[in-house]
């Protein structure tokens, strides 16, 4: 598993605790009360680090290439799925995936960014930026669950839609912003979830939701780091402070009332443990998916335009 920069002290302090277990094992030396006194020092450690991440610590682990994707979460979070291919126009598009899974008493419609955990994989998922096909996609999975009065989870992780010629020339911007008319007028639930990265359009384009959550360690921001450093800054190389700038963790989305709430993944990241988030991010659809029953298909419209009528609301003084 990749170690990220920040977490090297940690991990050589682990390695330092091994040596002198076995030290110990093959030894008759007995030097257990260091080795305890270390393991403190290395929990301290954690806990210190962990808990005062930096927003660009927090970038990292929100990409690290282990971290959960879609497809694998929904496999961990239904009880059955089915996945479904093709936009119905052009190709099918393996940067977005979805299909229909049963999640307890639900049957539900799931649609989410999927990257690759390798090169090959990456390649072939063009590392989760799709293309229009894939919008187009996941539209037409929303059209059916309403067909049918299936709620939607959508699961979002991507840097952003791909921008490159081919994806221009076929409508890349159209397809993003059928969608965000489309689902705010979609008369059937909506839960969206973060779970790595949220960029800009690319994300937004399958995050128009009666409720939006966020795993603690993703991210969602109108543009990256590096993006944002290139243009404020002239320099890619300030990712770090513009990372601090952009207000792009999951407390400062909930401070800011961009998002709804907050699902907990291990200390360390979801990378992990995968069963651990899976379950996390079940427990809180299935809350919502219950409540939702309540709901006339008017509340669920007037909630969802309300939420995003209310983004960037300010207050005006002398």
């Amino acid at each position: 598993m990749k170690i990220l920069e920040f977490e090297k002290p940690i991990y050589e302090l682990y390695d330092k605790i091994d040596d002198l277990k076995k030290l110990t094992m093959d030894g008759n030396i007995d030097i257990t009360d260091e080795i305890k006194k270390i393991e403190k020092r290395a929990e301290f450690m954690e806990n210190e680090i962990y808990q005062n991440l930096t927003a660009n610590q927090i970038v990292q682990l929100a990409r690290h290439p282990s971290r959960p994707d879609s497809l694998n979460l929904i496999k961990l979070i239904t009880d059955e799925f089915f996945e479904l291919s093709g936009d119905r126009f052009f190709c099918d598009d393996p940067s977005i995936i979805g299909g229909i899974g049963t999640i307890k008493n639900f049957n539900a419609v799931f649609i989410g960014h999927q990257k690759g955990h390798d090169t090959k994989e990456n390649l072939h998922r063009n590392f989760g930026m799709p293309n229009p096909e894939g919008y187009r996609k996941a539209l037409r999975l929303m059209r059916m669950a309403e067909k049918f009065n299936l709620p939607i989870i959508t699961l979002i992780d991507t840097p952003g839609a791909y921008p490159g010629i081919g994806a221009e020339e076929r409508g890349q911007a159209e397809a993003i912003a059928k969608n965000l008319r489309d689902m705010t007028g979609l008369k059937t639930p909506i839960i969206a979830i973060v779970i790595g990265e949220g960029g800009s359009g690319g994300a937004l384009g399958i995050a128009v939701a009666n409720k939006v959550y966020m795993l603690k360690y993703a991210i969602y921001s109108v543009i990256s780091p590096e993006g944002c450093a290139s243009i404020l800054f002239r320099d890619s190389t300030k990712s770090p402070q513009a990372a601090e700038k952009l207000k792009l963790t999951s407390s400062d989305l909930l401070n800011l009332k961009v998002i709804d709430g907050i699902i907990d993944e291990p200390i360390k990241g979801a990378h992990h443990n995968w069963d651990e988030v899976a379950h996390n991010i079940k427990k809180a659809v299935l809350k919502d998916l219950q409540k939702f029953q309540k709901y006339t298909e008017n509340e669920l419209l007037d909630e969802r335009y309300q939420k995003f009528r209310g983004l960037g609301k300010f207050i005006e003084g002398d």
